[in-house]
């Protein structure tokens, strides 16, 4: 069976507090787009004596162990409940930048859960898949629903929104940087925002510039002025909004469906352009 982890982009997003437990609570909107990874699972013998997971990786690899792989972890928290699935080979071929704030380890993981629980006939609905995502990482209950949505607790407390904007166009481009996601965390002060990120994203693209923010931007941008570049130069290229999605270092600008885009970046930039239309 194979099955197509997409990526996300954040539609702005608030720290708003420190938790009790250590997270951050946040305001965002994650919106899904089809940039995908290519995730395929095979079931062995029972009696297999091999390791029970096996996997193999391709394209664009993180670097991280094979044990430590998202993956991985997600065969193992539904083995431990359900020991009558087998071992397993997995191949991942990444397309999706690790590290880039487009969510693609937490969709692999959440795409794992969902291919096993199908593969094994575990019968798991969706309120039970999200309580497993959620023991992955806090974006990897968004791909168990992968529709656009307001987000808020760590980021797992889901509403839909009623939002498509597939007559636009964007552009992601990623510089090769890793943001460290605890290292963003540390320098945001949290602020209650004086509207919410759903009322903004209700109004026309054209009046996000200036009431949707991204509160990574700030120290990100700091430390990085060449990711603050790319925001500038989308901007100089007409795009109706922009922004750095997550904790960065993607920056996505939105564009007129129509409006041809031109850019001059090192050869090393990650960049696509595609429809915001949902699947």
């Amino acid at each position: 069976m194979i099955i197509f982890p997409n990526c996300k982009i954040n539609l702005g997003l608030r720290v708003l507090g420190k938790r009790s437990d250590g997270f951050h609570n946040i305001e965002t909107a994650f919106y899904p787009l089809q940039i995908k990874d290519a995730l395929e699972l095979i079931a062995e013998s029972s009696q297999s004596p091999s390791a029970p997971v096996q996997l193999s990786l391709s394209g664009i690899l993180p670097e991280i162990p094979e044990e430590e792989n998202i993956c991985v972890k997600a065969y193992h928290l539904l083995k431990k409940d359900f020991p009558r699935i087998t071992p397993v080979k997995m191949h991942l071929h990444k397309i999706i930048p690790a590290g880039a704030g487009l969510g693609g380890g937490s969709a692999d993981g959440a795409f794992t859960l969902k291919l096993i629980n199908e593969k094994f006939n575990l019968g798991l609905n969706n309120e039970q898949l999200l309580r497993y995502a959620l023991q992955l990482g806090s974006d990897c209950p968004f791909f168990i629903l992968n529709i656009p949505c307001i987000a808020t607790g760590r980021g797992e407390v889901m509403a839909p929104l009623e939002r498509n904007l597939g007559d636009y166009k964007f552009v992601l481009i990623n510089p090769g940087i890793h943001v460290n996601t605890a290292w963003a965390y540390a320098q945001v002060s949290p602020t209650l925002p004086v509207r919410s990120i759903k009322e903004i994203l209700l109004q026309p693209v054209e009046t996000w510039k200036d009431e949707l923010f991204n509160d990574f931007e700030a120290p990100v941008f700091k430390n990085f002025p060449e990711i603050k570049s790319i925001k500038e130069n989308l901007y100089n290229s007409n795009s109706l909004f922009a922004s750095m999605s997550g904790s960065g270092s993607t920056v996505f600008g939105i564009f007129k469906k129509d409006m041809e885009t031109r850019f001059s970046f090192p050869a090393h930039y990650f960049i696509k352009e595609l429809s915001g239309k949902l699947n």
